[in-house]
């Protein structure tokens, strides 16, 4: 049988991509693309970059052919239009009639729900930035195999400053909090399932550090800094506990929990979402 087959799809432009490597990241298919490799060893990982109006994407029948499909994080707003927007939304739209099992982060459910028929804003309470706190199963999330060994409260990694407004139709939330009222959801389409959570199970705690630097001065001007050595600070922090996940000092001090420095139980939604939807799915179309 062949390997597994991902495809991957950057969200961000090739501005946001060479900005946020200047700042000591990993472009977020790249890190994507490792990860899928890592809980599914063997796995071949395609990129596609709709972000760039140059790049040519896949059609339908390819996207058919792959096993899994996962939509990266973005610095972009849906509401701003633009062709680096609206490519992504017929993408992904295409990608929900091919009956590929679907999974997005963050700007991944901001896309599927406007391809699928909802809508998304400006989230009206502000930016929600290094930890999403208190995200809370609902009753369908409680039973929902995306959370299998996932306690019913936790912490994770997150930055966006939009949310979804209006769900999709076959939306089901599967977690909320006190900022987003959509933390998590499965959105059922006549030709596809999708996962997709507003946060960032992907993301190792290096990476928030390097989103932080990049759009550093935004904060300080939403108040969440006072200046840029707090910036610089709180970069480091996230660098050093990437780096210790031991160290109680700063776990402490900023309030950072074990599901999100174990990294096991941090991706567990992804390792959920390739064990429950994408390994089944290949077995029915007679891949594996």
């Amino acid at each position: 049988m062949p390997s597994p087959r991902f495809l991957v799809i950057e969200g961000n432009s090739p501005k946001t991509m060479a900005e946020h490597e200047a700042m000591g990241g990993t472009i977020a298919s790249k890190g994507y693309s490792n990860l899928l490799r890592e809980l599914l060893p063997g796995a071949a990982v395609d990129i596609c970059y709709p972000g760039d109006i140059a790049a040519a994407l896949p059609a339908g029948e390819a996207l058919e052919g792959y096993d899994g499909i996962a939509i990266t994080g973005s610095g972009l707003h849906v509401y701003n239009g633009g062709l680096e927007v609206t490519r992504q939304i017929d993408l992904v739209r295409t990608a929900l009639t091919t009956g590929t099992p679907v999974f997005g982060s963050c700007w991944g459910l901001q896309v599927l729900t406007v391809a699928a028929g909802g809508n998304v804003r400006r989230n009206p309470k502000g930016r929600e930035i290094g930890f999403g706190r208190s995200i809370r199963l609902t009753e369908a999330g409680r039973k929902h195999p995306m959370y299998v060994g996932k306690v019913e409260v936790f912490n994770a990694p997150t930055v966006h400053l939009d949310e979804v407004e209006n769900v999709a139709p076959g939306t089901t939330i599967l977690a909320t909090n006190a900022v987003s009222s959509v933390q998590s959801a499965e959105i059922r389409t006549k030709g596809s399932v999708a996962w997709a959570v507003q946060y960032h199970p992907e993301y190792p705690l290096r990476e928030l550090a390097a989103i932080v630097r990049r759009i550093g001065n935004g904060l300080i001007a939403e108040d969440f800094f006072a200046d840029e050595a707090e910036v610089k600070a709180f970069a480091h922090d996230l660098d050093t506990l990437d780096r210790d996940p031991a160290c109680k000092r700063l776990s402490w001090r900023h309030g950072i929990s074990t599901n999100v420095l174990d990294q096991k139980l941090r991706t567990s939604e992804v390792a959920n979402w390739i064990e429950f939807q994408v390994l089944p799915t290949r077995v029915k179309r007679g891949r594996g």
